[in-house]
């Protein structure tokens, strides 16, 4: 079987701390419940969380939804953008097969970070080694004024902004990642074929704005 690995790029810094944390983690249940609820994303789509803070650790690996369990994140410490794309890099490498001369291996992986702040580490050199990794498209969603959609601009494309990071903003966005990752999940069971740009995906709810 074909995964479509999918890897959620959370900021859990201390401006995150509150009502951004909780909505974060009750948008990321909801995403679960509702890809449950899809026949081709439970046969296909796999989900792993990566948090940044003070450093980036992936607190949940490439899950199985029927498996998928969310842990208790916490908010504290600055913003070490660049070690989670450093990390991610990795556990593509680690996680997701690869199509070989004697089989197909997963699909291109989706990749999500949301960020309400600005980098605090190096994380161009970060960005290089996540630059090396091949995947379907990346979305980057600047939560609030406090982040910076120039640097996200050169991580991806594709970026969208929130004006506040309040829970129902929050709750829009992953709305949109629900939706978003049920379309990528239902084009490579039915076409063959990975999504490959915001074309391609549902339009997004109007508290989310695309940064062009």
């Amino acid at each position: 079987m074909r995964r479509l690995p999918v890897y959620l790029l959370l900021d859990t810094s201390g401006s995150m701390m509150g009502e951004p944390i909780e909505a974060v983690k009750n948008g990321v249940q909801i995403m679960v419940s509702s890809l449950r609820q899809n026949p081709q994303a439970i046969e296909t789509a796999f989900i792993s969380v990566i948090t940044f803070d003070t450093s980036a650790r992936q607190v949940i690996p490439l899950t199985d939804l029927a498996s998928f369990q969310m842990t208790d994140i916490r908010a504290s410490g600055v913003t070490a953008l660049g070690e989670a794309l450093k990390l991610v890099a990795q556990k593509i490498d680690t996680e997701v097969a690869m199509t070989t001369m004697e089989q197909k291996g997963d699909w291109k992986p989706l990749v999500f970070i949301m960020t309400d702040g600005v980098p605090t580490d190096k994380w161009e050199e970060g960005l290089a080694e996540f630059r090396k990794r091949k995947t379907a498209f990346t979305v980057a969603c600047a939560a609030g004024s406090g982040a910076d959609t120039d640097i996200l601009k050169q991580i991806t494309e594709s970026v969208v902004s929130l004006d506040t990071a309040d829970s129902q903003s929050i709750g829009q966005f992953f709305a949109w990642v629900t939706a978003s990752i049920g379309v990528s999940s239902t084009k490579v069971e039915d076409i063959g074929k990975d999504v490959s740009g915001f074309d391609e995906l549902p339009p997004p709810p109007s508290e989310l704005n695309i940064v062009v």
